[in-house]
Protein backbone atom coordinates (compact mmCIF):
# COMPACT_ATOMS: atom_id res chain seq x y z
CA UNK A 1 0.00 0.00 0.00
CA UNK A 2 1.97 2.83 -0.85
CA UNK A 3 1.95 6.02 1.05
CA UNK A 4 0.17 8.87 -0.12
CA UNK A 5 -0.61 12.56 1.12
CA UNK A 6 1.90 15.90 1.04
CA UNK A 7 5.34 15.26 -1.34
CA UNK A 8 8.08 13.97 0.45
CA UNK A 9 10.39 13.99 -2.30
CA UNK A 10 12.73 10.74 -2.26
CA UNK A 11 15.67 12.84 -4.28
CA UNK A 12 15.76 14.61 -0.81
CA UNK A 13 16.32 11.50 1.10
CA UNK A 14 19.91 11.26 0.41
CA UNK A 15 21.05 13.78 3.11
CA UNK A 16 18.77 12.93 5.30
CA UNK A 17 20.86 10.75 8.54
CA UNK A 18 17.96 8.83 8.50
CA UNK A 19 17.96 8.33 5.16
CA UNK A 20 14.08 8.82 5.68
CA UNK A 21 11.65 9.16 2.35
CA UNK A 22 8.74 10.56 4.49
CA UNK A 23 9.73 12.80 6.60
CA UNK A 24 10.23 14.80 8.91
CA UNK A 25 10.75 12.58 12.22
CA UNK A 26 10.00 14.24 15.85
CA UNK A 27 13.76 14.89 15.84
CA UNK A 28 13.65 18.23 14.27
CA UNK A 29 14.66 20.89 17.11
CA UNK A 30 13.00 24.49 17.97
CA UNK A 31 15.97 26.15 15.72
CA UNK A 32 14.53 23.43 12.63
CA UNK A 33 18.22 21.48 13.15
CA UNK A 34 18.59 17.97 13.09
CA UNK A 35 19.16 15.68 16.09
CA UNK A 36 21.58 14.29 14.65
CA UNK A 37 23.72 16.74 12.93
CA UNK A 38 23.56 20.67 13.28
CA UNK A 39 22.23 21.35 9.66
CA UNK A 40 18.52 22.29 9.13
CA UNK A 41 16.30 19.28 8.64
CA UNK A 42 15.94 18.86 4.87
CA UNK A 43 11.92 18.41 5.17
CA UNK A 44 11.10 21.46 7.06
CA UNK A 45 10.73 23.55 3.39
CA UNK A 46 7.79 21.02 2.14
CA UNK A 47 4.30 22.52 1.86
CA UNK A 48 1.74 20.50 3.52
CA UNK A 49 -1.31 19.38 1.17
CA UNK A 50 -4.82 17.44 2.61
CA UNK A 51 -6.08 14.13 0.84
CA UNK A 52 -9.94 13.54 0.84
CA UNK A 53 -10.22 11.01 3.15
CA UNK A 54 -13.88 9.46 4.49
CA UNK A 55 -14.66 9.95 7.79
CA UNK A 56 -15.25 6.63 10.21
CA UNK A 57 -16.42 6.10 13.60
CA UNK A 58 -13.45 6.87 16.33
CA UNK A 59 -13.56 3.72 18.17
CA UNK A 60 -11.17 0.74 19.19
CA UNK A 61 -8.05 2.13 20.83
CA UNK A 62 -7.70 1.89 24.66
CA UNK A 63 -8.70 4.69 26.53
CA UNK A 64 -5.39 4.04 29.03
CA UNK A 65 -2.40 3.26 27.91
CA UNK A 66 0.63 3.45 30.10
CA UNK A 67 4.11 3.19 28.73
CA UNK A 68 6.20 0.32 30.29
CA UNK A 69 9.41 0.85 32.30
CA UNK A 70 11.42 -1.68 33.30
CA UNK A 71 15.33 -2.78 33.44
CA UNK A 72 16.84 -4.44 30.50
CA UNK A 73 16.73 -8.36 30.47
CA UNK A 74 14.48 -9.19 33.36
CA UNK A 75 11.88 -11.12 33.40
CA UNK A 76 11.01 -11.03 37.14
CA UNK A 77 10.82 -7.16 36.47
CA UNK A 78 8.34 -7.51 33.45
CA UNK A 79 5.98 -9.62 36.01
CA UNK A 80 6.15 -7.27 38.76
CA UNK A 81 5.38 -4.31 37.02
CA UNK A 82 2.26 -5.76 34.84
CA UNK A 83 0.96 -7.03 38.05
CA UNK A 84 1.13 -3.16 39.42
CA UNK A 85 -0.16 -1.94 36.06
CA UNK A 86 -2.29 -5.27 35.04
CA UNK A 87 -6.31 -3.64 36.23
CA UNK A 88 -5.31 0.19 36.21
CA UNK A 89 -5.06 0.16 32.28
CA UNK A 90 -6.37 -0.66 29.29
CA UNK A 91 -2.68 -2.00 27.90
CA UNK A 92 0.55 -1.10 28.32
CA UNK A 93 3.34 0.56 25.74
CA UNK A 94 7.08 -0.78 25.36
CA UNK A 95 9.45 1.06 24.05
CA UNK A 96 13.18 0.98 22.85
CA UNK A 97 15.61 2.21 24.19
CA UNK A 98 18.83 3.67 22.04
CA UNK A 99 21.40 3.33 24.68
CA UNK A 100 20.54 -0.25 26.12
CA UNK A 101 18.92 -3.27 24.14
CA UNK A 102 16.35 -5.29 25.80
CA UNK A 103 14.32 -8.64 25.35
CA UNK A 104 13.07 -8.99 21.33
CA UNK A 105 9.96 -7.26 20.90
CA UNK A 106 8.60 -10.80 20.10
CA UNK A 107 9.76 -12.18 23.30
CA UNK A 108 8.69 -9.24 25.66
CA UNK A 109 4.80 -9.40 23.80
CA UNK A 110 4.86 -12.97 25.26
CA UNK A 111 5.97 -12.23 28.83
CA UNK A 112 3.57 -9.60 29.10
CA UNK A 113 0.72 -11.85 27.73
CA UNK A 114 2.04 -14.44 30.24
CA UNK A 115 1.22 -12.29 32.67
CA UNK A 116 -2.64 -11.47 31.39
CA UNK A 117 -2.10 -7.93 30.37
CA UNK A 118 -2.44 -6.41 26.90
CA UNK A 119 0.61 -4.97 24.76
CA UNK A 120 1.68 -2.70 22.25
CA UNK A 121 5.02 -2.61 21.20
CA UNK A 122 7.37 -0.65 19.47
CA UNK A 123 9.42 -1.32 16.66
CA UNK A 124 12.13 0.53 14.97
CA UNK A 125 14.02 1.38 12.18
CA UNK A 126 17.15 2.42 13.98
CA UNK A 127 18.37 -1.07 14.98
CA UNK A 128 16.73 -3.30 12.09
CA UNK A 129 17.02 -4.10 8.28
CA UNK A 130 14.37 -4.37 6.72
CA UNK A 131 14.78 -8.10 6.65
CA UNK A 132 14.89 -8.27 10.57
CA UNK A 133 11.74 -5.61 10.88
CA UNK A 134 9.79 -8.20 8.42
CA UNK A 135 10.73 -11.22 11.01
CA UNK A 136 9.91 -9.28 14.10
CA UNK A 137 6.57 -7.75 12.09
CA UNK A 138 5.36 -11.75 11.60
CA UNK A 139 6.39 -12.74 14.82
CA UNK A 140 4.35 -10.18 16.77
CA UNK A 141 0.93 -10.93 14.58
CA UNK A 142 1.88 -14.76 15.75
CA UNK A 143 1.96 -13.17 19.42
CA UNK A 144 -1.52 -11.64 18.71
CA UNK A 145 -0.44 -7.60 20.72
CA UNK A 146 -2.89 -5.57 20.36
CA UNK A 147 -0.63 -2.99 18.35
CA UNK A 148 2.88 -2.23 17.03
CA UNK A 149 4.18 0.78 17.13
CA UNK A 150 6.10 2.10 13.68
CA UNK A 151 8.36 4.82 14.74
CA UNK A 152 11.55 5.70 12.62
CA UNK A 153 13.60 5.63 15.81
CA UNK A 154 15.83 8.59 17.82
CA UNK A 155 19.12 8.79 16.36
CA UNK A 156 21.54 8.37 18.76
CA UNK A 157 24.42 10.68 19.95
CA UNK A 158 27.57 10.88 18.63
CA UNK A 159 28.69 9.23 22.22
CA UNK A 160 25.98 7.08 23.05
CA UNK A 161 27.38 3.68 21.81
CA UNK A 162 29.77 4.67 18.54
CA UNK A 163 30.40 0.86 17.82
CA UNK A 164 27.03 0.09 16.85
CA UNK A 165 25.23 1.06 13.21
CA UNK A 166 22.33 2.92 12.57
CA UNK A 167 20.35 1.05 9.81
CA UNK A 168 17.25 3.00 9.00
CA UNK A 169 16.33 0.79 5.95
CA UNK A 170 13.10 2.39 6.62
CA UNK A 171 11.24 5.10 7.76
CA UNK A 172 7.82 4.92 9.94
CA UNK A 173 5.64 5.68 7.17
CA UNK A 174 6.89 2.39 5.37
CA UNK A 175 7.14 0.08 8.21
CA UNK A 176 3.63 1.35 8.91
CA UNK A 177 2.63 0.10 5.36
CA UNK A 178 4.53 -3.14 6.13
CA UNK A 179 2.86 -3.35 9.48
CA UNK A 180 -0.39 -2.95 7.80
CA UNK A 181 0.21 -5.56 5.08
CA UNK A 182 1.32 -7.93 7.72
CA UNK A 183 -2.21 -8.23 9.34
CA UNK A 184 -1.22 -5.81 12.51
CA UNK A 185 -2.70 -2.92 13.95
CA UNK A 186 -0.54 -0.22 13.02
CA UNK A 187 -0.06 2.88 15.46
CA UNK A 188 1.86 5.71 14.51
CA UNK A 189 3.69 8.49 16.82
CA UNK A 190 3.50 11.71 15.71
CA UNK A 191 5.19 15.93 17.91
CA UNK A 192 2.44 17.90 17.10
CA UNK A 193 5.00 20.92 18.14
CA UNK A 194 7.85 19.97 16.61
CA UNK A 195 8.91 22.06 13.60
CA UNK A 196 7.16 22.56 11.19
CA UNK A 197 4.13 22.30 12.88
CA UNK A 198 2.20 23.69 9.78
CA UNK A 199 3.18 20.14 8.21
CA UNK A 200 2.52 17.80 11.16
CA UNK A 201 -1.16 17.14 11.05
CA UNK A 202 -0.89 15.81 7.37
CA UNK A 203 2.14 13.58 7.71
CA UNK A 204 0.07 12.32 10.03
CA UNK A 205 -2.87 11.94 7.55
CA UNK A 206 0.22 10.49 5.51
CA UNK A 207 0.61 7.81 8.23
CA UNK A 208 -3.01 7.13 7.81
CA UNK A 209 -2.91 6.39 4.37
CA UNK A 210 -0.44 4.07 4.39
CA UNK A 211 -2.40 1.77 6.79
CA UNK A 212 -2.12 3.39 10.11
CA UNK A 213 -4.81 2.29 12.25
CA UNK A 214 -4.63 4.27 15.60
CA UNK A 215 -2.32 7.42 16.42
CA UNK A 216 -0.13 8.34 19.11
CA UNK A 217 0.61 11.89 20.01
CA UNK A 218 3.74 12.78 21.94
CA UNK A 219 3.79 14.81 24.80
CA UNK A 220 2.36 18.95 24.37
CA UNK A 221 2.77 20.86 27.24
CA UNK A 222 -0.56 22.78 26.35
CA UNK A 223 -3.85 20.98 26.00
CA UNK A 224 -5.30 23.93 23.66
CA UNK A 225 -2.26 23.62 21.10
CA UNK A 226 -3.89 19.31 20.87
CA UNK A 227 -7.23 20.74 20.41
CA UNK A 228 -5.50 23.48 17.50
CA UNK A 229 -3.62 20.20 16.22
CA UNK A 230 -6.95 17.99 15.86
CA UNK A 231 -8.83 20.50 14.58
CA UNK A 232 -6.66 20.99 11.43
CA UNK A 233 -5.66 17.40 11.11
CA UNK A 234 -9.63 16.16 11.17
CA UNK A 235 -10.76 19.02 8.81
CA UNK A 236 -7.78 18.15 6.51
CA UNK A 237 -8.86 14.13 6.57
CA UNK A 238 -7.99 12.65 9.67
CA UNK A 239 -9.90 10.10 11.04
CA UNK A 240 -7.90 7.17 12.88
CA UNK A 241 -8.36 7.34 16.88
CA UNK A 242 -5.74 9.66 18.57
CA UNK A 243 -4.14 9.32 22.11
CA UNK A 244 -2.66 11.69 23.27
CA UNK A 245 0.63 11.62 26.02
CA UNK A 246 0.49 12.53 29.56
CA UNK A 247 3.95 13.19 31.35
CA UNK A 248 4.61 12.11 34.53
CA UNK A 249 7.14 13.46 36.43
CA UNK A 250 6.94 13.68 40.81
CA UNK A 251 10.73 14.61 41.11
CA UNK A 252 13.71 16.48 39.74
CA UNK A 253 14.93 13.58 38.02
CA UNK A 254 11.71 12.46 36.28
CA UNK A 255 11.45 16.16 35.00
CA UNK A 256 14.67 16.49 33.97
CA UNK A 257 14.97 13.99 31.83
CA UNK A 258 12.16 15.45 29.84
CA UNK A 259 13.63 18.64 29.35
CA UNK A 260 15.92 18.86 25.82
CA UNK A 261 14.30 16.43 24.05
CA UNK A 262 12.95 17.53 20.42
CA UNK A 263 9.35 18.54 20.47
CA UNK A 264 9.07 18.23 24.13
CA UNK A 265 8.66 21.78 26.33
CA UNK A 266 7.62 21.36 30.07
CA UNK A 267 6.25 24.61 31.71
CA UNK A 268 8.95 26.15 34.05
CA UNK A 269 6.23 27.41 36.27
CA UNK A 270 4.37 23.63 36.16
CA UNK A 271 7.29 21.72 37.20
CA UNK A 272 8.31 24.22 39.88
CA UNK A 273 4.75 24.16 41.72
CA UNK A 274 4.82 20.37 41.37
CA UNK A 275 8.21 19.78 42.95
CA UNK A 276 8.10 22.13 45.55
CA UNK A 277 4.67 21.09 46.79
CA UNK A 278 4.54 19.15 50.55
CA UNK A 279 3.96 15.85 48.80
CA UNK A 280 5.45 16.21 45.13
CA UNK A 281 4.20 12.55 44.23
CA UNK A 282 0.51 13.65 45.05
CA UNK A 283 0.76 16.42 43.27
CA UNK A 284 2.21 15.32 40.61
CA UNK A 285 -0.44 12.64 40.07
CA UNK A 286 -3.01 15.00 40.45
CA UNK A 287 -1.67 17.07 37.49
CA UNK A 288 -1.23 14.07 35.35
CA UNK A 289 -4.86 13.28 36.25
CA UNK A 290 -6.21 16.80 35.24
CA UNK A 291 -4.28 16.96 32.09
CA UNK A 292 -5.73 13.55 31.17
CA UNK A 293 -9.28 14.43 31.78
CA UNK A 294 -8.77 18.10 29.80
CA UNK A 295 -7.34 15.64 26.92
CA UNK A 296 -10.17 13.52 26.97
CA UNK A 297 -12.42 16.09 26.20
CA UNK A 298 -11.16 17.17 22.79
CA UNK A 299 -13.10 16.16 19.73
CA UNK A 300 -11.28 12.52 18.19
CA UNK A 301 -8.67 12.22 21.33
CA UNK A 302 -10.04 9.20 22.41
CA UNK A 303 -7.04 8.27 24.94
CA UNK A 304 -4.27 8.82 26.58
CA UNK A 305 -0.66 7.44 27.17
CA UNK A 306 0.73 7.79 30.96
CA UNK A 307 4.07 8.13 29.71
CA UNK A 308 7.75 9.48 31.22
CA UNK A 309 9.98 8.30 33.61
CA UNK A 310 7.05 9.09 36.76
CA UNK A 311 9.92 8.62 39.57
CA UNK A 312 13.61 8.20 40.12
CA UNK A 313 12.82 5.98 42.89
CA UNK A 314 13.03 2.44 40.91
CA UNK A 315 10.90 0.95 38.23
CA UNK A 316 8.19 -0.02 41.36
CA UNK A 317 7.24 2.73 42.52
CA UNK A 318 6.89 4.66 38.70
CA UNK A 319 4.59 1.96 38.14
CA UNK A 320 2.57 2.64 41.12
CA UNK A 321 2.66 6.14 40.40
CA UNK A 322 1.02 5.65 37.13
CA UNK A 323 -0.99 3.19 38.24
CA UNK A 324 -2.29 5.54 40.47
CA UNK A 325 -3.36 7.66 37.65
CA UNK A 326 -4.63 4.91 35.47
CA UNK A 327 -6.87 3.89 38.54
CA UNK A 328 -8.15 7.56 38.69
CA UNK A 329 -8.83 7.70 35.34
CA UNK A 330 -10.83 4.67 34.86
CA UNK A 331 -12.91 5.23 37.80
CA UNK A 332 -13.72 8.61 36.71
CA UNK A 333 -14.37 7.40 32.51
CA UNK A 334 -16.78 4.75 34.30
CA UNK A 335 -19.45 7.22 35.38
Amino acid sequence: MPPTGPPAAAALTTTCPKRMTFGPCGGVRADRSCEMHPAPCIFTALVPGAPEVDAVPLDGAPRVLADFSVPAFDSDAVSRAAGILRSACDAVLVGEHQNRPDFPPTQMAALLAANGIGAWVTLTCRDRNRVVLEQELHGLRQSGIGAVLCVTGDGRGYDVRPDVTQVFDLDSTRLTSLAAETGLVAAVAETPTAPPRALRPHRLIQKQDAGASVAVLNHVEEVAEVAEFMRTARDAGLHIPVIASVVIYTDPVSAAVLQGLPGIDLATASVAATLAATDPVAAGIDAAVAKAEALLAIDGVVGVNLSGLASARGYVHAAEVKAEVGTRLRAELAR
